[in-house]
């Protein structure tokens, strides 16, 4: 294990070298090992270039590994494309200068694990029917514009903009209702950005593994309350990438 630089992909605490199986980035099939320094532990492959790009195939070796890494480990992810020229930089510039620092986050993470939940509400035009017949300005506005056979483009656009900031209004309540479930069930929450006019929340959360059973059944309450309406994917435990990012400064 001399090669001039390492790829880093996570840091776990362990006082012994490990093997993780040749499943490293890249076109090789590089062998994924362990850089140990009092008690705190890289887990890095061989690196034959400097430098990744963000390719599916990259990203998804990347997942890999530390999806395999917490399955034994409490683990703190480290940036995508994160490489070093050889040991010696990880082992005093990351394990040794930084060793109290990842310690500490370690030990906050030993008894959490990461959730994610998506929800995807199936058919809007109900919702659209709704924001139409209840929203007096846009009522006001509506109609105006078929009595002029559709009007100035301005007020045409002004009507889409008035849609669409009734739906998002409509999207934040359901969201504030369904999230509402699981209060008291996670440590940490991240809302992520909502893609498409269809998704109603794309949230992370960190739950104490002892509350994980209480969430997958909160989980289940949703699904049975809005049956039908929307689809929700649910995943986990996943790498915590949305509360903890290790950023190296070589």
């Amino acid at each position: 294990m001399t090669e001039e630089r390492q790829y880093v992909y996570a840091i776990i605490g362990t006082d012994r070298e490990v093997r993780f199986g040749p499943i490293g980035i890249g076109n090789g099939n590089n062998e994924v090992y362990t850089v140990v320094q009092d008690g705190i532990g890289a887990v890095v492959s061989d690196s034959a270039i400097l430098q990744y790009p963000v390719t599916r195939a990259n990203t998804m070796a990347h997942q890999k590994v530390m999806e395999t890494v917490m399955e034994q480990y409490p683990m703190l992810p480290v940036r995508f494309g994160t490489v070093s020229e050889g040991l010696g930089p990880i082992r005093e510039k990351l394990l040794t200068d930084r060793g109290r620092e990842l310690a500490d986050v370690l030990a906050y993470m030993q008894d959490k694990v990461e959730l994610g939940a998506k929800v995807i509400w199936k058919d809007l035009k109900p919702v659209f029917e709704e924001i139409a017949t209840k929203n007096t300005d846009i009522i006001r506005l509506r109609d105006r514009l078929v009595k002029r056979r559709g009007g100035a483009q301005r007020d045409q656009v002004r009507l889409g903009e008035m849609v669409k900031k009734a739906l998002e209004a409509w999207k934040a309540e359901k969201e504030k209702s369904i999230l509402a479930t699981f209060e008291g069930l996670w440590v940490e929450r991240k809302l992520n950005n909502r893609f498409g006019d269809q998704m109603i929340t794309n949230a992370a959360f960190l739950v104490k593994k002892e509350k994980e059973k209480a969430f997958d059944l909160a989980v289940e309450q949703v699904a049975d309350q809005y049956a039908g309406k929307m689809a929700l994917k649910y995943v986990g435990p996943i790498p915590p990438c949305n509360f903890v990012e290790i950023v190296v400064k070589w």
